[in-house]
């Protein structure tokens, strides 16, 4: 299993998503409630755990910025204090549940579980593709049943999707076509390349371009551990420079729980930007994706707990940037790395 590092910013929920009623989520096994606050919009996010009983907050109800307990009544005000308990006018000193910071940036909502004195607002890495005017945006969200460094492994190696999503988005070329991949250990970024410029060009794009024929087709990744995926995509007729149509496909890994991850997704792009038609297909077809991904994982996951002893895994030149990512995601969760990551 994937290591967590704590002192790290993770995407908790989309920013639309979070509103008056009580949303649950669970991220590195902490479990978490969010809402939005009446008083001034900002997303609060408390420990969705009653101190009495335990009982998940998320499952209770809201009056104005407080959470009443859906088991014995304890009310929570939004920093996470205990303001009254049942059947006696004395609130226990330890009547409280943890409050997290939460940053609010680009569409998403970001969450600090680890030391709250840590929490440097400065290390959210940005994608502002999400809110850009010039792009429409598609997004939703997938939990998956395993380890969350295979998701990382997944996206960080391309090549797959000549295999698993071929008619999709993958061709042979995307497998056949070498990467070239830099690696920024200290900053924790892997970035890693992969260019065609004569390629076929698949259903994806076809369908929302209206492109015929044979393609130049840019993969430009990077992933900034432990939780931001960008690929940077570019395609144009063969041969051609213009037009050139621009798609940022973004992922936010978030580790759940060990052997669970939230896949957040999102497809932006700069082209057909009112069509509803285009839209709608872009939407649909990568959730077609998204869900090919999930399965594939969660089976991949399956069989790596049936192993009844270690195996020695086999790993060659298109594994160069998911094995980087996996010596950064050890060392941030490595004794002190956390404390002393250079943002």
């Amino acid at each position: 299993m994937t290591l967590f590092a704590r002192n790290q910013w993770y995407v908790v929920a989309y920013a639309a998503e979070v509103g008056e009623e009580l949303l649950g989520r669970t991220v590195l096994g902490e479990p978490v409630v969010l809402y939005r606050s009446e008083q001034d919009g900002r997303v609060v996010a408390l420990a969705d755990r009653c101190v009495h009983r335990r009982f998940p907050l998320s499952e209770s109800r809201r009056e104005g910025d407080t959470i009443v307990c859906g088991y014995h009544g304890f009310r929570y005000d939004r920093g996470g204090a205990c303001l009254s308990v049942p059947g006696q006018s004395r609130v226990p000193r330890t009547a409280r549940v943890a409050a997290y910071p939460v940053v609010e940036q680009d569409s998403l909502v970001w969450i600090w579980v680890g030391d709250p004195a840590a929490a440097d607002t400065s290390w959210v890495p940005r994608a502002p593709h999400l809110v850009d005017p010039a792009m429409t945006t598609v997004c939703g969200m997938e939990p998956i049943e395993a380890d969350y460094g295979l998701l990382v492994d997944n996206l960080l190696d391309l090549s797959h999707e000549t295999y698993l999503h071929g008619g999709y988005i993958g061709t042979p070329e995307v497998a056949a076509t070498p990467i070239t991949t830099e690696v920024d250990e200290e900053a924790g970024v892997v970035r890693v390349s992969r260019h065609m410029s004569d390629a076929e060009c698949p259903p994806f794009y076809a369908r929302s371009t209206g492109i015929e024929g044979r393609i130049t087709r840019l993969q430009d990744i990077e992933y900034f551990a432990p939780c931001l995926y960008l690929l940077h995509s570019r395609i144009s007729p063969a041969g051609r420079q213009e037009p050139v149509f621009r798609t940022e496909i973004t992922y936010a890994i978030t580790p759940s729980a060990p052997g669970k991850v939230y896949d957040f997704w999102a497809v932006s792009r700069d082209f057909a930007l009112g069509d509803e038609e285009v839209t709608a297909f872009l939407r649909d077809f990568n959730h077609t994706v998204v869900i090919q991904d999930v399965n594939a994982l969660n089976l991949l996951q399956r069989a790596l707990d049936s192993e009844p002893t270690a195996y020695q895994e086999l790993s060659i030149n298109i594994d160069t940037g998911a094995l980087a990512a996996r010596r950064i995601l050890a060392r941030l969760a490595g004794a002190g790395a956390d404390r002393d990551r250079v943002a």
